[in-house]
């Protein structure tokens, strides 16, 4: 009996800022590699998930949403969103079914008319919408674009993700597997425990601070009683968004650690003692060396 063949390529997930991006991603690998928040720009670099079955590896890419540029750091995210769409094997366009379709969305498909990829539209969040609603935007959709597959999904819910991947793989060339079945990032762990951090000031701040920060992981060692002590660093631009972050007698700051803490354990499977500190690094997201020291990297 032949074997069956073995595919393997890499796919990217566009779209516009907050349509589940990240949790479309985390809900494929089972793990949380890409933090989420309501906030848009929460993904600031390409995350790679791996994905890997009995007879395929997926490498995804996880963009930062694609829009108009305020600051250096806008910039680069906008041109690692654009750059990636010509280095894969398929494109996941994801949608936000609940929202219809905006001007965002018709910004991205002319951007998807100059490649040749094949693009799978991802309609994500079926939960909250109707069948008869779902089936309109779907005709409308297929009006603006040639789409390779519609697929209707819940990210957060994991409704018809399995078909999705199945659909993906019908795409890939055959190929070697990358990486080991078990690894599900190439990401360093200090990259992975610096998002989590970040995810937690997402979700406990508000106005200008979220695009305002950057946490940076300083050291991370593993003590000889096993416990991993990482020290952090949270970059702000400002003297008051420090006493923010701070809070209260150090009580927001407390509770990010806290929250951060819980998260990383999860993903190191080991006690961890977590050490954040906050200093204030004025206009950091348009300056190209503090950016570049942040890992902000156009290569």
């Amino acid at each position: 009996m032949a074997k069956k063949e073995f595919k393997s390529g890499f796919v990217s997930i566009i779209g516009r800022p907050n349509v589940g991006k990240s949790t479309l991603m985390n809900q494929i690998i089972g793990q949380k590699i890409a933090i989420m928040s309501d906030k848009p720009q929460t993904t600031r670099n390409k995350i790679h998930g791996v994905y890997t079955s009995q007879n395929g590896q997926i490498v995804f890419l996880d963009t930062p949403g694609i829009h108009k540029p305020t600051s250096k750091l806008g910039d680069y995210m906008s041109k690692v969103a654009h750059g990636t769409l010509g280095e894969v094997d398929a494109v996941l366009f994801l949608v936000d079914v609940a929202d219809g379709i905006g001007g965002g969305d018709r910004y991205i498909i002319e951007q998807l008319k100059h490649i040749e990829t094949p693009v799978i539209l991802v309609l994500n969040k079926i939960d909250l919408v109707q069948p008869e609603a779902l089936l309109a935007v779907i005709t409308n959709y297929k009006d603006l674009y040639n789409f390779a597959e519609i697929v209707p999904v819940s990210a957060l819910k994991g409704n018809n993700v399995t078909t999705l991947l199945e659909q993906i793989i019908r795409y890939l060339p055959e190929g070697p597997q990358y990486y080991p079945a078990d690894q599900i990032t190439d990401h360093p762990e200090q990259f992975v425990c610096a998002e989590l951090v970040r995810e937690k000031i997402l979700h406990m701040t508000r106005e200008e601070i979220p695009h305002s920060i950057a946490v940076q992981i300083e050291d991370m060692r593993v003590e000889p009683n096993g416990v991993v002590h990482i020290s952090a660093v949270i970059f702000v631009e400002r003297d008051s968004q420090k006493g923010i972050v701070i809070g209260k007698q150090g009580a927001l700051l407390k509770e990010i650690g806290r929250q951060a803490r819980r998260d990383i354990e999860t993903l190191l499977g080991s006690k961890t003692f977590l050490e954040l500190w906050v200093k204030v690094k004025k206009d950091w997201r348009n300056q190209d060396r503090v950016l570049r020291d942040l890992g902000f990297r156009h290569d």
